[in-house]
């Protein structure tokens, strides 16, 4: 692709929307693993969840090539994604430590690690896609999700501090991003349609495609709600 050719703008203008609308998901797990940390820890989860968020996908971005020849990679994703949602909507806060705020601060930090590896297989995939082998935008859209991630994390976090309802919608958010990625599993197109959008699916794979989405995300926002409805009886029991 010639340098700041039409093709090359295109192709950065298709990035920057893919960073836009991955940065949200982002944003989404670095807010809710960081929401319930104390005030002064929550900016260095912010940085801390940006900065680990853009060096995972800096890391499957050069490994892009190799990652595609993996079958059953986004599958495996998608389910490990289901986990990290239904954990950040369970508020699973058991863990005893000497040091509860800097146990709370690290387990925080794994939560946000874990889920932006999970995702990066998607994130990068859109991006070395759009990119069409032209390294540069691989690095310019790289450099541009840094602010996107940072200010989405840090705007997310304020709106679930004011509304909490906001973190059901997050956990689904999240949830509908792993159910996208299981229908996306090219090992399952006989089941859910081409992995790509250049081919329609057949009625029945848009069918199965929906039965996923809905199952998923209903499963996820039903079993995080019971599993914190479960501890919260058990604390007052106790109490």
């Amino acid at each position: 692709m010639e340098l700041f050719s039409a093709t090359w703008w295109w192709a950065l203008l298709a990035i920057v929307l893919i960073d836009l609308v991955l940065a949200g998901d982002n944003a989404i797990v670095i807010a809710l693993a960081a929401r319930n940390l104390p005030p002064h820890l929550q900016n260095l989860a912010v940085v801390s969840g940006t900065v680990g968020a853009i060096a995972v996908r800096a890391m499957l971005a050069f490994g892009t090539v190799w990652l595609l020849h993996i079958p059953g990679l986004l599958l495996l994703g998608g389910l490990g994604l289901i986990w990290v949602a239904y954990q950040l909507l369970a508020d699973d806060t058991d863990e005893a430590s000497a040091d509860p705020v800097a146990n709370t601060f690290w387990a925080a930090m794994k939560t946000i690690i874990v889920a932006d590896a999970l995702m990066g297989v998607d994130n990068v995939l859109g991006v070395v896609g759009a990119a069409h082998g032209a390294l540069e935008l691989v690095v310019i859209g790289l450099l541009l999700s840094v602010p996107m991630v940072l200010f989405g994390s840090s705007l997310v976090l304020r709106l679930v501090q004011r509304f909490p309802l906001i973190v059901q919608l997050g956990g689904a958010v999240l949830a509908l991003t792993a159910a996208k990625m299981i229908v996306s599993e090219p090992v399952l197109k006989d089941v859910f349609g081409p992995f790509h959008g250049d081919v329609a699916a057949a009625p029945l794979q848009t069918a199965a495609r929906w039965v996923v989405y809905v199952l998923v995300v209903v499963g996820v926002l039903v079993s995080g709600w019971w599993k914190k409805r479960g501890a919260q009886v058990s604390q007052q029991l106790v109490g």
